[in-house]
């Protein structure tokens, strides 16, 4: 198909994409969507683990960690992004100095993960800014960002500085990227190409039909 990773595969399986020339190309380790860095109690945990990732991802050349602010459960905006710039500052020196990149995910708190903290780019942009790492960058997953704020091109275009990945999934149901869908994909994988992204573009979909005819049509649809 053309593809040349995957995302979110464990260690134990990395030799296997590697004997098939495919990267993995985003770690996930023990890092939970609700718990995350935005509680000060949980950054000794989240630290030990992620240099842990970071270190396993950097001897395997998996270029990206994935990270996640949590849950709000009452924590403002404002105290919920200062606290993750704390943490997330403790381990920017150590990613910086093994290549790996900490990925914060955008995700929509509308429809799949209420309460989630980091549900708008602003919110993440601000929190890249403040931590200052050329290794603490943001996972723009365009199915969720679609949900929470639409003007997702406009978007892309104005803080490409700040995004070090990309999830696709159709929009509504997170399905294929098919007919059914509301986003013009072709027109998003040619504007992400246009500002000279060197990520990856990675299809996190939830198959409705056959899996591998999905993931071919959504490989050709954003091939540009």
């Amino acid at each position: 198909m053309g593809l040349t990773g995957i995302d979110l595969v464990d260690p134990e399986d990395w030799p296997m994409l590697r004997k098939y020339n495919l990267t993995p190309a985003m770690t996930q380790g023990k890092a939970v969507i609700t718990d995350g860095w935005n509680r000060k109690e949980n950054h000794d945990r989240l630290e030990r683990d992620l240099r842990e990732r970071i270190a396993l991802a950097a001897e395997a050349k998996v270029p990206n960690a994935i990270a996640f602010s949590g849950n709000r459960r009452g924590l403002s905006d404002e105290e919920g992004r200062d606290n993750c710039i704390l943490g997330l500052r403790r381990v920017a020196g150590f990613a910086e100095d093994r290549g790996v990149t900490i990925c914060v995910e955008l995700l929509n708190s509308k429809v799949d993960h209420k309460d989630y903290q980091c549900d708008h780019t602003r919110w993440g942009v601000e929190l890249v800014k403040a931590v200052d790492s050329p290794r603490v960058k943001l996972l723009y997953d365009i199915y969720h960002m679609q949900i929470m704020e639409g003007d997702v091109i406009r978007t892309i275009r104005d803080n490409i500085r700040y995004i070090g990945h990309f999830h696709t999934g159709g929009v509504p149901g997170r399905h294929e990227l098919d007919d059914t869908q509301e986003l013009q994909w072709r027109t998003i994988a040619r504007a992400i190409a246009d500002l000279n992204f060197d990520g990856w573009v990675a299809h996190e979909f939830v198959p409705a039909k056959d899996p591998l005819t999905g993931l071919r049509q959504a490989v050709e649809l954003c091939t540009v």
